[in-house]
């Protein structure tokens, strides 16, 4: 990745709890050619790109921190990378970081969570430039809630939550969050419709937030959960493609993408 054509890229961070770091088999994820997209190692090798495969972020544990895990077995973000940059034609810098298991609590401002998805940010972003790339646009994605549905946390306090932890990515120089809504446990299926509506509520009115896909919903239906809070790969590649392509169509055009909505049979967007 060298040539004058494609040092524009575009630097997304990919964050969230388990379906974000990913639950499924990297051997059924697309394969994304070479120069589609890459992933900065910004904990284990931050100094140089590798080509993005899955499973993507296996390699970025911080002890430190504590976003440490070892369970990254394949997720949506090589299928939302392919999607992108056949839409947008730019090549994609990914940053992992994510864990599974974790609540909004974990995730506020100030703690070790969020200081270390900025620092890695950072170093992402100070790389590029130092190296000669110009960094078209700089965005995360964001999928995470199972946990706060877990523990029943009211609607109203997770936007509040989410939307602080929004903030403070934006104010360390990201321009908006693309999110993608949680689905349904699959063995009780009210238990995450506060998070799920919460969620969608929080795109329709918060300026940096617009909700790119919502295809977990429809995954326990479609008899491709692994288990009551995860999914195989081919759910993970049918939302990341879905995710990937919305985001791409709102980079270009600016205008927020409208998604059938399993839950109400409706039509989601702001």
């Amino acid at each position: 990745m060298g040539t004058s054509n494609n040092k524009k890229v575009d630097l997304i961070m990919f964050m969230g709890q388990s379906n974000m770091a990913g639950r499924g088999n990297a051997a059924d994820a697309p394969v994304v050619p070479e120069g589609a997209a890459y992933e900065f190692r910004a904990i284990s090798d931050p100094t140089r790109l590798y080509p993005l495969a899955e499973p993507f972020g296996v390699h970025e544990n911080n002890p430190a921190s504590g976003v440490n895990e070892s369970k990254k077995t394949g997720s949506m973000v090589s299928s939302f990378a392919l999607a992108y940059h056949q839409a947008v034609g730019r090549p994609v810098v990914g940053v992992s970081c994510s864990i599974g298991g974790t609540s909004i609590n974990q995730w506020l401002p100030g703690g070790g969570f969020l200081n270390d998805a900025i620092t890695r940010y950072h170093a992402a972003r100070n790389w590029l430039i130092q190296n000669g790339y110009t960094i078209a646009h700089q965005f995360m994605v964001w999928c995470q809630g199972e946990t706060d549905g877990d523990k029943r946390m009211p609607g109203e306090e997770y936007t509040r939550k989410v939307t602080s932890m929004m903030d403070a990515m934006m104010a360390a120089g990201l321009e908006r969050c693309y999110l993608v809504r949680i689905g349904n446990h699959r063995d009780d299926p009210e238990r995450y419709q506060k998070i799920m509506a919460a969620q969608t509520a929080l795109c329709q009115a918060y300026e940096h937030a617009v909700l790119v896909s919502t295809k977990f919903a429809s995954m326990a239906a479609e008899g491709l959960m692994k288990d009551p809070f995860h999914y195989v790969q081919e759910a993970y590649n049918i939302v990341g493609n879905e995710a990937g392509s919305n985001t791409a169509l709102h980079i270009l055009t600016g205008k927020v993408p409208f998604m059938y909505n399993p839950q109400n049979l409706h039509m989601e967007g702001k």
